[in-house]
């Protein structure tokens, strides 16, 4: 055998080893599976979300997409609030909580939990996007103990979808590590309690924090020393960290307004009393949760006040 002869055999060898390689590693590429952008963590807000099998591009928080190629309907996606970190895997890394808002699609807003996860110190992967429901009264996300909990308002069975969301429900989210899915986390709290049976006067209340949908959130500097105690008369004592506060209050269904609130007068440096007797004068309506809490909810869906 001549060396063109062994040459062309060799070339003819080595072209169909290289096309079977080719062949292995198409055909066992995965097909139809959305693909997840990874980002820093500054840009939790500029990554991929993916709802119900459709990729969703967010910048800045948003994104805006056909309906249908051609369609002039656009379906938005945006991130409700802000997003909340802490680890939820157990990697000493922080991820995301978040939640997304669709609307755009026939009436409703739909409402959906999410979590960013960290594949490494300044990347992030999206979960499946798990639906809490359609034109609910989002409250807030929270992380504890390495679990999401999404706390919202929904109707009650059969109520009409004009009706305002006032039942409270809160949701704590399972991540499973082996499958990178999200789903509900079915948790018993000690001592959990029945929202039906729960009322403004059963106890005096302590302000946990108060949290606005643009993001902002304030807590007290002060634990215990700022309270709500209702009285059967319609009489409401306002616990401050300077001033001793008092006021009437009216209930109508879910609908709660502080009213004729009077103080003492002293000045505490750094006191945080204006903003939070003012915040409480902005205060429209009311829920419990199955926490135990009590949801003051501001006007115009601005934000919540959170009491245990």
């Amino acid at each position: 055998m001549n060396k063109t002869t062994i040459i062309s055999s060799a070339l003819v060898i080595l072209g169909l080893g290289i096309i079977g390689v080719l062949w292995v590693i198409t055909g066992t590429k995965k097909i139809n599976t959305p693909p997840v952008t990874e980002v820093t963590t500054s840009d939790v807000k500029n990554m991929n979300y993916v709802i119900d099998g459709q990729v969703f591009s967010l910048t800045n928080g948003t994104v805006n997409k056909e309906v249908a190629p051609g369609s002039a309907s656009k379906q938005t996606v945006s991130i409700f609030g802000e997003p909340v970190y802490g680890d939820l895997n157990a990697d000493g890394i922080s991820d995301a909580a978040v939640m997304l808002v669709s609307s755009g699609v026939g009436s409703g807003s739909f409402y959906y939990a999410v979590l960013a996860i960290a594949t490494g110190s300044s990347t992030y992967k999206a979960t499946n996007a798990l639906l809490l429901g359609d034109r609910i009264a989002p409250q807030t996300v929270e992380i504890h103990e390495g679990r999401a909990l999404y706390n919202y308002a929904e109707r009650k069975a059969n109520e009409p979808m004009t009706t305002q969301p006032s039942v409270g429900k809160s949701l704590w989210i399972n991540y499973d590590i082996k499958t990178g899915e999200i789903g509900e986390l079915v948790k018993n709290f000690e001592g959990e309690a029945d929202t039906s049976k729960m009322t403004l006067g059963m106890k005096k209340w302590e302000w946990v924090k108060t949290q606005m949908n643009d993001g902002k959130i304030t807590i007290p500097k002060k634990t215990g020393v700022f309270t709500l105690a209702f009285a059967k008369d319609g009489k409401v004592s306002i616990g401050t960290d300077c001033n001793s506060m008092g006021g009437i209050y009216t209930v109508k269904g879910t609908k709660l307004t502080f009213s004729q609130i009077i103080s003492t007068i002293m000045y505490c440096e750094g006191s945080q009393e204006q903003e939070y007797s003012k915040t409480l004068g902005e205060v429209a309506s009311y829920l419990f949760t199955s926490k135990g809490e009590l949801v003051l909810e501001i006007k115009m869906d601005s934000g919540t006040m959170i009491f245990r």
